[in-house]
C-alpha cells in the first residue's frame, strides 16, 4: 500500500513540475512516506529524519515533508520534535501534497474523514513534458479500497487509514486496462481487507451488490491481462465464491497470503480477530482442495499479551497442521491508540525472541521442504529483472526464482519455462527449459 502511495505522490508532482532527484543532495523537496505497522518502522523514521537536520541547516530552502500512517498518527508532534520538518501530511491528505506545498503556512494536515471517498486515481499515463517517474515495469498496483473496519486488538490500521472506503468498480477497471495497455502484464490488487472490497459503500453505478470475487472476474476478462494477484485477505471474510476463483481462473495466481496471527483460540479472541483455529485450518484445506498448487503464506505475531507456552504451543501446532510455505513472523510491539496497548501480562522480551526463533527455524525448515519438491519440475516464470548479471522472475507461486545464465535476451513481463534446479528455503534457481519439455 505504501509503494502505490509513493507512486501516486510521485505522479501528483511530476504533473506540477517537479523532477526525481537522483541525490538527497540535489533534491529540493525530500518526502518520507512512514509505516505505523511496527515500532521499529517509527524509530527508523525518526532516526532518518534526525540525519537531516544537519542537511537542513546548511540548505535552509529545502523542503522535508513526512507523509503516510506514522505521520497520521503523530501529527504535530513529528513538527515539535523536528522543527525541520516542514509539512506533515496524513494519509487521506496525500492526494493533496502539492497545493499544501505551496503555502508555508500549512504545517500538519492530517483529517481523517467519516466519508472519505478515494479520489480518482492519478492515470499512470503522464503528459509528453512530463516524464515518468516509475521505470517501465510489467506488474503494478492498483488501489482497489482504504481503510478498515475489524480493529484487531494490536492493528493501528484503523486509526491511521480509517474506516473501509472501497473505489468504484469502474475506475478500477479503467485504471488496470490502462496499465495493460502500456505493456503491464501483472496487477496486484491492494486494500487492508481486500475480501471486504464493495460492502461497506456501493461501488457499482445502480447500486447493485458487487463483491471482490465479481471484481475478480471481472479484471480477469481484461486482454492482455496474464497475471493477477490480490493483497490483503481478512480469514473471516474469504468467501466461497473467492475460492471458486482460484479453482476456475488460470490467471489468478495460484497463492494466497492469508494473516492467522495465532494458532491460540483463546488469543485470537483476545485479537479480535474473530474466527477461530478449526475454522482457518478449515479454509486452507477448502483452498487446497480447489487449488492443490497453492502455496498459502500469512503473518503471526508471537508474545501478544497474555500469550502463555500453551498458546504458543498452539501456534506451533497450527504451523505444522498449515505447513505454509512462508510467513511474515513478529514479535509482538504495543502500538498507540490500540486496545492490546493497555493488556496486562505482557510478554517478556527474552522471551518473545525465544519463540519468535523457534518459530522462524521450523517454518524455514518447512518452506525448505516445499520448495525442494520443484526440483527437476519445469514451472512458469514471469521475468522482472532482464539484467544479465542478475536475472530473475517470480512464479505464479510467488516463488522467486534466480535464472541461470543464457544467451536468450529476455524482457520484463515476459513468461519463461524454467527447469528448477536449486532449492532454497526462500528462493529457487532454474534454467531456461528446452521448447521440447
Amino acid at each position: 500500500m505504501n509503494v502505490r502511495d509513493s507512486e501516486i505522490v510521485a505522479q501528483l508532482l511530476t504533473q506540477q513540475g517537479y523532477r526525481p532527484a537522483p541525490e538527497i543532495s540535489e533534491a529540493n523537496l525530500i518526502v518520507l512516506n512512514t509505516c505505523a505497522i511496527r515500532a521499529k518502522a517509527e524509530q527508523k523514521m525518526f532516526s532518518f529524519l534526525g540525519s537531516l537536520r544537519t542537511h537542513k541547516e546548511k540548505h535552509p530552502d529545502v523542503k522535508i515533508c513526512v507523509l503516510g500512517c506514522v505521520a497520521q498518527q503523530l501529527g504535530d508532534t513529528i513538527t515539535k520534535r523536528m522543527a525541520h520538518v516542514d509539512l506533515v501530511v496524513g494519509t487521506q491528505q496525500l492526494y493533496q501534497l502539492p497545493s499544501l506545498l505551496e503555502d508555508p503556512r500549512n504545517r500538519v494536515a492530517v483529517e481523517l474523514l467519516e466519508d472519505f471517498a478515494i479520489p480518482e486515481i492519478v492515470s499512470p499515463e503522464t503528459e509528453p513534458d512530463h516524464p515518468s517517474t516509475q521505470p517501465p515495469s510489467a506488474s503494478r498496483f492498483v488501489t482497489i479500497m482504504q481503510g478498515c473496519n475489524n480493529f484487531c486488538a494490536y492493528c493501528v490500521v484503523p486509526y491511521t487509514r480509517g474506516r473501509e472506503q472501497s473505489r468504484a468498480k469502474e475506475d478500477i477497471i479503467d485504471e488496470i486496462e490502462q496499465h495493460v495497455a502500456r505493456g503491464v502484464k501483472e496487477i496486484t490488487l491492494l486494500g487492508q481487507n481486500v475480501n471486504s472490497y464493495g460492502s461497506t459503500n456501493p461501488v457499482t453505478a445502480d447500486g447493485s451488490p458487487y463483491s471482490f470475487a465479481h471484481l475478480v472476474r471481472d479484471v480477469a476478462k481484461i486482454p492482455g491481462l496474464r497475471r493477477i494477484r490480490f493483497t490483503t485477505s481478512h480469514p473471516k471474510d474469504l468467501s466461497p465464491e473467492l475460492i471458486q476463483c482460484f479453482a476456475e481462473l488460470p490467471t489468478l495466481c495460484p497463492h494466497l497470503h492469508l494473516p492467522v496471527q495465532s494458532g491460540s483460540n483463546r488469543i485470537l479472541t483476545l485479537m479480535n480477530r474473530r474466527y477461530r483455529r478449526e475454522a482457518y485450518l478449515a479454509l486452507v484445506e477448502t483452498l487446497k482442495i480447489a487449488r492443490p498448487d497453492i502455496a498459502i503464506t500469512t503473518d503471526i505475531i508471537v508474545g501478544f499479551p497474555g500469550e502463555t507456552e500453551t498458546d504458543f504451543a498452539d501456534t506451533m501446532a497450527l504451523l505444522e497442521s498449515a505447513r505454509f510455505h512462508g510467513s511474515f513472523s513478529f514479535k509482538y510491539s504495543d502500538r498507540a491508540g490500540t486496545s492490546a496497548q493497555s493488556m496486562p501480562d505482557k510478554v517478556e522480551e527474552t522471551i518473545k525472541a525465544e519463540r519468535l526463533r523457534t518459530f522462524q527455524h521450523r517454518q524455514e525448515k518447512i518452506s525448505l521442504e516445499h520448495n525442494q519438491k520443484y526440483i527437476d519440475h519445469i514451472v512458469e516464470v514471469m521475468v522482472e529483472s532482464s539484467r544479465q548479471d542478475s536475472l530473475m522472475g517470480r512464479t505464479g507461486t510467488n516463488h522467486i526464482v534466480h535464472i541461470a545464465p543464457t544467451d536468450t535476451q529476455f524482457s520484463p513481463g515476459e513468461l519463461v519455462n524454467l527447469r528448477i534446479t536449486h532449492a532454497g528455503p526462500h528462493a529457487l534457481r532454474g534454467a531456461v527449459a528446452p521448447a521440447h519439455s
